[in-house]
């Protein structure tokens, strides 16, 4: 499970495969995502940059 996190998994997906809560997962897992900061801001820049006005709807 430390694997799939530190590989950017969404937690959730890795508690569903492993069947646990998403609490008791990130209570056990944590430090595998600690530092992973840079990477989800680039992730919400990514998201939330303007669209080109071409109507390009990725």
């Amino acid at each position: 499970m430390s694997t799939w996190l530190s590989a950017g998994v969404p937690p959730t997906q890795v508690a569903e495969w492993a069947g646990h809560s998403v609490a008791v997962l990130l209570k056990l897992y944590a430090k595998c995502i600690a530092g992973q900061e840079e990477d989800a801001k680039r992730r919400i820049a990514e998201a939330t940059k303007p669209r080109a006005a071409s109507g390009d709807t990725r």
